[in-house]
């Protein structure tokens, strides 16, 4: 025989069967239209030569043994990434409990009363004193997703999730590419602050000697503030640098998180650094690579689902809550037979007016959706950009570079020449100076341009989302 709590169970069991054929359809999920040409500009050379950066794990992009270990610290230290890390384990845990709202809450609760009625307000005339003891165990409230809604919450907090990790991914790649960078400027100082104070000494030995000559009589008091005017240019260069190399030092030791240490002067960086040559791809493939376009994918696809939600808030909402246990009068027969108890209530809501509540939250839905499109196309011509900058920067710094070296042996020449003429009284000091001033220069802008290549090289590594594919990376 059927008892009234099993007929219940069963109609609520029909009920929810039958309307789950009624659930909310899910938002369309059509994908955008790439916001980029469908390959690199034809002037950039990117062609198939090089190995991919996804797949190029950053110890094995970056050989330099000191870089390797600033890289290690800072990714242990750094705390930009502790953050990111931070909010990726919040968006996880934030998932877990949107989650945990599919399933019913059970619980075990007990319930011990005894109350006092007086006579005048009962039949009998006289107080009664009379108790009620429960033990029941049950859940509440437990809400049937027949439109979805609970589901599309649980979608969107999930890609919340994943894009949490993804940005936390896009934090470390761009922490790597900001230390190895760093560090580059640091060493290119290290090379112009060398530079410098060769050329400081060679000309404080030059105003010792026009001092001595000026002395005797044998050269003019015009020569030797001549003399003088470069060595107070060098000294001002030399300053110039040593606060742009300690003011470097600082921002690395900000980027690795921890004091850096002594960083010992090697070979000419760019001789140290010997960077791997990258291959591009397709443009399509930083949708795969870039992790902050996989972040800004996420980001979409939860908006559609929060779009999900919304719709579903036009829909009844039905809960069930339900107790089964024991009761009785007395506490020493709570357990006895025939205390049995239960009790099941299912309950059905919608709102009749809420003055637009809910369609207002499905528009904010819509909008928000709609910002996450652009959000998404915006990061991958941000991405497309980059790239092109790199390659263009590949292809034009190294020509740069040969002139620089040009210029360089060309100013080197043009002093020695001067320095000959004015030895044997062909030519006035004047071209001397015009002259070592220039190499110097010169120097300098070949020491920059170089360290502009090496530095466009890691930006590249970072724009084709290098080391995303290793395991190890993150």
């Amino acid at each position: 025989m059927t008892t009234a709590p099993s007929r219940l169970v069963l109609a609520a069991t029909i009920a929810t069967l039958a309307l789950a054929g009624c659930a909310v359809p899910e938002p369309s999920r059509e994908a955008a239209a790439l916001p980029t040409p469908a390959d690199w500009p034809a002037h950039l050379e990117a062609g198939p030569r090089g190995v991919a950066a996804a797949g190029l794990p950053w110890r094995a992009y970056f050989t330099d043994a000191l870089l390797q270990q600033l890289i290690a610290t800072a990714l242990e230290h750094n705390r930009d990434l502790r953050i990111a890390a931070l909010r990726t384990d919040e968006a996880r845990a934030a998932f877990q409990i949107q989650r945990s709202e599919q399933f019913p809450a059970v619980g075990l609760g007990g319930q011990a009363a005894r109350a006092r009625v007086p006579g005048d307000l009962n039949l009998t005339g006289r107080p009664v004193v009379s108790g009620e003891y429960r033990a029941e165990v049950g859940f509440s409230s437990w809400e049937l997703d027949l439109w979805g809604r609970v589901r599309s919450l649980k979608d969107a907090a999930l890609q919340a999730w994943l894009a949490s990790d993804a940005g936390r991914q896009a934090v470390q790649t761009a922490l790597i590419a900001q230390v190895a960078d760093g560090y580059l400027g640091l060493r290119e100082l290290d090379e112009r602050v060398a530079i410098a104070r060769d050329t400081l000494a060679t000309r404080q030995e030059s105003y010792r000697i026009f001092s001595r000559r000026e002395a005797v009589g044998a050269s003019s008091r015009l020569q030797l503030v001549q003399v003088q005017t470069l060595l107070t240019q060098a000294q001002a260069l030399l300053s110039q640098l040593e606060l742009a190399r300690a003011r470097q030092l600082h921002a690395l030791a900000q980027l690795v998180g921890a004091a850096p240490g002594p960083l010992p002067a090697a070979a000419p960086f760019d001789d140290a650094l010997v960077l791997a040559d990258l291959q591009p791809g397709l443009p399509s493939d930083l949708l795969t690579t870039r992790p902050d376009i996989i972040a800004a994918e996420r980001q979409l696809a939860g908006a559609r689902a929060s779009i999900g939600a919304a719709r579903a808030a036009f829909f009844p909402r039905i809960a069930l809550t339900a107790r089964w246990g024991t009761a009785s009068a007395e506490l020493d027969g709570l357990f006895d037979g025939g205390s049995r108890a239960w009790a099941f209530m299912p309950t059905i809501s919608l709102p009749l007016f809420d003055g637009g509540r809910r369609r207002a939250n499905l528009e904010l839905s819509e909008v928000r959706r709609d910002l996450a499109v652009a959000q998404y196309e915006k990061t991958i011509q941000t991405a497309f950009r980059e790239v092109a900058d790199g390659l263009a920067a590949r292809r034009w710094l190294s020509e740069q570079i040969e002139v620089q070296r040009v210029a360089v042996d060309a100013q080197a020449e043009r002093a020695r020449l001067a320095q000959l003429r004015y030895d044997n009284g062909s030519a006035a000091y004047l071209e001397v100076l015009d002259a070592q001033r220039d190499l110097l220069a010169a120097r300098q802008q070949w020491v920059q341009a170089r360290r502009a290549l090496l530095s466009s090289q890691v930006g590249l590594y970072a724009a084709l989302g290098g080391g995303a594919a290793d395991p190890a990376a993150f």
